[in-house]
């Protein structure tokens, strides 16, 4: 099936690394955190570093296939022999995505939410026909790209309790077409971020489009979930940056989006941007892309307090100076950043802030890109609002550390699991005006719900993408693990924080998507009107109920 490099099992990084291979018995703390950083979250947390390491992949349960002989026929009729899968690697693979409660389950043994088949299509076309089968069959569909969903978005939760397969889409990983002179290229949604940059490279393009996720994440992935990018404050989010797609559906196949623009009705690319694969599965995206900036400039910066920095950025925003990278870390993630950070770099920058006042302070970091003269005309004014605003400046080094390391979370993640603590993120966005009232009202939320037996949470956030009307908030929480109701102690404290943001004036989610972990407040946001809404063109598009049930559209 794919080519490209897969996810493990039970944590991130690439298929086939050591830790998959050969659990440590011992988390290997010593590599992963520097010893100030290890002192600090015990006594922050009140936690007791120990062993918790997850069960050997081999020793993971997994059902039997209960995908029908008679549909397995039709589906290798339509697809061919090597391109469906009931074997226990291709179904552990994509037993769910990259969330804490996704991973808490595997690390335990469980893959109850593995697909019963793995199929393949290489075609718009092969997609379609294998959708009309899977309805007819009553066969429940989850498109799988990168599987790094991190809001229960693969559960493939069924209310029927129907066979379900993955459709792996890596068969559709490919450059179909470019138009430079349109700034257009037309590319498979099983593609990954790393393959696509490589390919526009060549032209002297980018795309430009960086998650978190973006080793591993796909174009289709990006597309289904409305997902931002770190550079999304400047470049757009992914929504902004589609053209047009395809979608196969149960019903047929719709061609969306007519570049570069039309008034002919409602948008309906709209409807398959966020779709979650609820409609259908997305085979074919046509993007915006851009000439590769020929210079680049990363710098920090340093305010006294979030209200400063807030208010800082919020100057930048109704001045049109937003860069385009954006992060602010509060006090509390600052500090926990520069401890977690080795050498002596971290250290003397730690002893800068102190001398300048800023020991408890906010780190800024601003990423520019374009054209030199532009950079530096749109860097210097900014500077200028910066400094009026209480900024100090802490020089390129600080903004290219963060660059070189800003894909590693999610692997000091997994040894954190190792070592008992959770650790698990949410994020929302609000207006200028309502962002401290969501701020606060979330961390208060998280904190009241994870306090207890002389244990306390460290919650930390960031804005990390900017709007002229406001900005996306980003919330990690780490905290000693419940080991005897783990999943409980998040779903208590996840429901919390949910309900205090919705109730100070966030949004449920704005760029993680809905999932099945959010879909119980959907009608919050859009109103249950807008919940019918979404129904009345699932039953048009997917009369049987097929496609993703689990996700999205609440129960």
């Amino acid at each position: 099936m794919s080519e490209q490099p897969e996810l493990t099992i039970q944590g991130w990084g690439p298929s086939g690394s050591a830790a998959e291979r050969e659990p440590r018995d011992e988390p290997d703390l010593g590599a992963a955190l520097p010893k100030p950083a290890r002192r600090y979250l015990a006594k922050e947390l009140g936690w007791t570093p120990r062993s918790t390491p997850p069960v050997a992949v081999a020793d993971i349960r997994l059902a039997p296939s209960r995908l029908p002989e008679e549909a397995r026929t039709v589906l290798v009729g339509l697809l061919g022999e090597a391109n469906v899968r009931t074997d226990r690697e291709a179904r552990l693979r994509r037993a769910g995505g990259k969330s804490y409660l996704d991973l808490l389950r595997r690390r335990e043994g469980d893959a109850s939410d593995a697909p019963d088949a793995v199929v393949s299509p290489g075609t718009t076309e092969e997609t379609a026909a294998l959708l009309g089968a899977c309805s007819e069959l009553g066969v429940v569909v989850v498109p799988f790209g990168g599987g790094t969903s991190v809001v229960g978005g693969l559960a493939g939760i069924d209310p029927d309790d129907r066979p379900s397969i993955a459709v792996d889409l890596g068969r559709m990983a490919s450059v179909q077409a470019l138009d430079v002179p349109s700034s257009l290229v037309t590319v498979g949604p099983g593609m990954r971020g790393p393959a696509l940059e490589h390919e526009l490279a060549r032209e002297g393009l980018t795309f430009g489009h960086l998650p978190q996720s973006w080793e591993f994440a796909t174009v289709g992935g990006y597309a289904a979930t409305r997902s931002a990018g770190q550079a999304s404050t400047g470049v757009g989010r992914f929504d902004d940056l589609v053209a047009g797609l395809t979608l196969a559906t149960p019903s047929g196949v719709l061609e969306l989006g007519h570049p570069p623009a039309s008034a002919a009705g409602p948008d309906l690319l709209g409807l398959a941007l966020g779709s979650e694969g609820t409609l259908g599965v997305i085979t074919e995206l046509r993007l915006r892309v851009r000439p590769t900036p020929s210079a680049s400039s990363y710098e920090g910066w340093s305010f006294r307090s979030w209200a400063a920095g807030l208010a800082a950025i919020q100057q930048l925003a109704r001045n049109d100076l937003l860069p385009d990278v954006v992060r602010l870390s509060d006090s509390d993630e600052t500090r926990t950043n520069l401890l977690m950070a080795a050498g002596t770099g971290a250290r003397a920058l730690r002893t800068t802030l102190r001398a300048r006042g800023h020991g408890e302070g906010c780190l800024l970091v601003l990423g520019w890109e374009g054209l030199p003269a532009m950079l530096r005309a749109r860097s210097r004014t900014a500077a200028s609002l910066l400094r009026d605003g209480g900024g100090t400046r802490l020089g390129r080094r600080v903004g290219e550390s963060w660059r070189k390391h800003r894909f590693q979370a999610p692997y000091l993640r997994d040894t954190l699991l190792d070592a008992g603590l959770m650790v698990e993120t949410l994020e929302t966005a609000a207006t200028w005006s309502a962002l401290p009232t969501v701020y606060d009202a979330v961390r208060r939320a998280l904190r009241e719900s994870l306090t207890r037996d002389g244990r306390r949470p460290l919650v930390m956030s960031h804005v990390s993408h900017g709007y002229p009307t406001g900005a996306s908030l980003y919330v990690t929480v780490v905290a000693d693990r419940d080991d005897d109701l783990p999943i409980q102690q998040w779903l208590s404290a996840k429901r919390a924080a949910t309900d205090a943001l919705l109730g100070a004036g966030g949004t449920l989610t704005h760029h993680h998507a809905v999932g099945a972990d959010h879909r119980p407040w959907l009608e919050r946001e859009i109103g249950p009107l807008g919940v019918e809404v979404l129904r009345a063109v699932k039953e048009r598009l997917d009369p049987n109920g097929i496609c993703n049930p689990g996700v999205l559209l609440p129960d």
